[in-house]
């Protein structure tokens, strides 16, 4: 009977240390991560002026109050619609720029990626470039390397609690929460937030880094859908680099396997193995190989973006499609359509929203009631809108076929005011003159208006009036 045991599933992680490179898309990273940090870092403190009644931050997503604010945007909850649209919209933009340029958001845009590279980034000053950090995982554990290891996690915990103070500040105001964190303060859930913000940026962009893209992000394996030949995507021209040799190999391809492609990869990939689910298109690999390529004498161009339809092309002595060829084809262009019906749908939305809104609900029990004169009332609960930034009176009016009056609870008028910025719920009564015969349940259409006294401003919303009305 044998004892072996079975073999491991686990695997555990091979350590990545991506070297430094120099080159245009290298550039391009920096300045991606640069515009992004600083939107997400600095967006909290932008001031608004809205009017004394409503918070002058420019971006804030006031759950107290059920409100989210951007510039002079003012969402309201029963208007998620907007945040939905804009939801699919961003789902429409990946698979629009997945379908022409591969996993381009990954590469460059997804906080996985920007927060890793920055904490590579300072890895890279405190340790050294990649032979350094190299050598110092495997040594031994001394006072230097302790110096370095702490050194670089304590800075590694500052960028992370930023981060997770940067993502409270958009649900409250800013300054104020600032003020509340230094002098300990604040709310506990904003203590909490912080933490757990804190905690996950330390762990994803410090140690797991490739693992949460290849294992916890579903992306990589959604990718293959959005994809075709015709897809612009970082490759390697097998072509022209094999078979791979030593620059004085009259035999061999351009490729003399120096190995900078792999060394510069932050998902430890070879890219001359073909496309892999692991590969995040963030191209710094092609800087690297048109660095060795320009100093050995040989064309740039080895690992390039390029489309598979068109290395199956120059393989042949053909020459590549136009880039314009690969980005407007029938798919790039449905997804373009798409994502700009609905933007121009909810600026349409946007502007043509009204600023006095209203809901009607009538009193079901009872349905309507009769007074000791024979007039028929029914009562409705009207609950308006005031979405401007001051106090508002509104008039209150009904039409109809039937002769019947309107009064307001607490008032003689029918005008009351509504507070800048809420909902006010108001008691209405519709009431029909007596009959002058025996009545029996009847339904009459009704609507009843509501008109901004400032504005002119009008809205309506149909109902029913239950019993009959006098003729």
């Amino acid at each position: 009977m044998s004892t072996t045991p079975p073999p491991s599933l686990y695997a555990a992680r091979e350590p990545i240390f991506p070297k430094r490179v120099k080159g245009y898309y290298r550039n391009l990273k920096w300045a991606v991560m640069a515009v992004t940090l600083g939107i997400y870092y600095l967006t909290p403190w932008i001031r608004w002026d809205r009017g004394p009644n409503l918070p002058d931050q420019a971006v804030l997503i006031d759950l107290a109050h059920r409100r989210f604010y951007f510039f002079w945007i003012e969402i309201w909850p029963h208007e998620f619609y907007f945040v939905a649209g804009l939801l699919i919209m961003a789902g429409l933009g990946l698979f629009l720029f997945t379908s022409a340029l591969g996993r381009v958001w990954c590469g460059y845009t997804c906080p996985q990626t920007v927060w890793t590279d920055l904490f590579i980034l300072v890895e890279r000053w405190i340790e050294g470039d990649r032979n350094a950090r190299v050598r110092l995982w495997k040594s031994k554990w001394d006072m230097h390397k302790w110096r370095l290891r702490i050194t670089k996690w304590v800075v590694w915990f500052a960028i992370s609690v930023a981060t997770g103070g940067a993502w409270v500040f958009y649900f409250a105001d800013a300054p104020t929460l600032a003020a509340g964190l230094v002098t300990l303060q604040a709310p506990y859930i904003a203590w909490a937030t912080i933490g757990v913000l804190a905690l996950t940026t330390f762990v994803f962009g410090g140690f797991m880094r490739e693992q949460v893209c290849n294992y916890m992000c579903p992306w990589p394996r959604i990718q293959a859908a959005m994809m075709d030949p015709e897809t612009l995507t970082v490759a390697y021209r097998d072509w022209r680099g094999e078979p791979r040799g030593k620059k004085r190999d009259p035999d061999a391809g351009d490729c003399i396997d120096c190995m900078a492609c792999v060394n510069v990869c932050p998902a430890g990939i070879d890219i001359r193995d073909g496309q892999q689910m692991e590969c995040i298109t963030c191209a710094l690999c092609i800087d690297a190989c048109d660095d060795i390529m320009a100093k050995i004498g040989k064309p740039r161009g080895l690992i390039d973006y390029l489309a598979l339809s068109d290395q199956d092309a120059e393989s042949n002595g053909k020459p590549a499609k136009p880039i314009w060829q690969h980005v407007l084809r029938l798919r790039t262009v449905i997804y373009t359509s798409l994502w700009s019906l609905i933007g121009v749908g909810l600026v349409f939305a946007l502007f043509i929203r009204a600023d006095i809104e209203m809901t009607v609900s009538p009193v079901r029990n009872p349905t309507f009631v009769t007074l000791s004169d024979g007039t028929i009332r029914n009562i409705y609960d009207i609950r308006l809108l005031n979405k401007n930034g001051e106090d508002r009176a509104v008039h209150l009016s009904l039409v109809s076929d039937d002769i019947l009056r309107i009064e307001l609870e607490g008032t003689a008028e029918r005008s009351i005011v509504v507070p800048a910025n809420e909902t006010m719920l108001q008691r209405v009564y519709v009431s029909a003159r007596p009959s002058d015969a025996a009545a029996t349940v009847d339904r009459t259409e009704l609507r009843l208006w509501v008109e901004d006294m400032t504005s002119g401003e009008r809205a309506y919303k149909d109902t029913i009036f239950n019993g009959r009305a006098a003729q």
